[in-house]
C-alpha cells in the first residue's frame, strides 16, 4: 500500500467500501500502487495498467490498454467516443465488486499480461482528427495562427481539434475558435488558459 494514495480510500464517499475491496484485489498482484491524476493507479515497470476512479452513478476500474484485452463478458466500456485505448469496468452497486471478484481478478490478470506483452495500442495520429473549417478559415485570416497551431504539442492540437469540431452548430464552433485564438498564438493548450 502506498501511503500517498490512502487519502483516496479514507475519504467518505458512497463508493468507499467498493474502492477498498478493489484496492485489495489489485494489491494481490505484482503491480505497484501509485497516485496519478488524484486516483490510485496500478503499474508494472512504471507503465499504467489499471486505475480506480468513481463518479456519481458508478465507480470503475479503468484499464489503460482495454482495447487490447479479452472481454468475454462484454464488461469493458469506452468512456467517451474519443477515448482510444482505455476501457472501463463499471460498478453501479457496491456489492457488485464483491459478487464479481473472480471476474475482476481475471480481467486484471489479462491487463497485466497485455502490458507485459509489450503490445501497443494503435492510436490515431493528430492529423487524422477532424480539422474544423472554422479554424482553417482563421488560418487564412491570421498569418501566424497556422504556424502557432502546428508548433503546439500533438496532444494540445488534438484537444483543440476535438473541442472545436465537437460543437454541432457553426456558430458554436466559431465562438470556440475565437475564444482560444490568443492561447494558440501564445503556444498554450486549452488547459493552460
Amino acid at each position: 500500500m502506498n501511503p500517498k494514495v490512502n487519502f483516496f480510500f479514507n475519504k467518505e464517499t458512497k463508493w468507499q467500501k467498493a474502492y477498498e475491496h478493489l484496492r485489495l484485489i489489485l494489491l494481490d498482484t505484482e503491480m505497484k500502487e501509485e497516485l496519478k491524476w488524484g486516483c490510485p493507479c496500478y503499474t508494472i515497470d512504471g507503465k499504467n495498467v489499471v486505475l480506480i476512479h468513481g463518479f456519481n452513478d458508478y465507480c470503475a476500474l479503468l484499464f489503460h490498454k482495454g482495447t487490447l484485452m479479452n472481454d468475454p463478458g462484454n464488461l469493458l466500456i469506452q468512456q467517451t467516443k474519443n477515448v482510444q485505448a482505455a476501457r472501463q469496468m463499471r460498478f453501479f452497486r457496491i456489492d457488485e465488486v464483491f459478487e464479481k471478484e473472480s471476474i475482476i481478478r481475471s480481467y486484471v490478470q489479462n491487463a497485466i499480461e497485455v502490458e507485459k506483452s509489450g503490445e501497443k495500442v494503435e492510436l490515431m495520429k493528430t492529423d487524422e482528427f477532424p480539422m474544423p473549417d472554422e479554424l482553417l478559415r482563421k488560418f487564412e485570416q491570421i498569418p501566424n495562427l497556422q504556424n502557432a497551431f502546428e508548433a503546439l504539442t500533438p496532444g494540445r492540437q488534438r484537444a483543440y481539434r476535438l473541442y472545436f469540431s465537437s460543437a454541432k452548430q457553426t456558430k458554436t464552433r466559431e465562438a470556440r475558435v475565437e475564444k482560444f485564438l490568443p492561447a494558440i498564438l501564445d503556444g498554450k493548450g486549452m488547459d493552460d488558459v
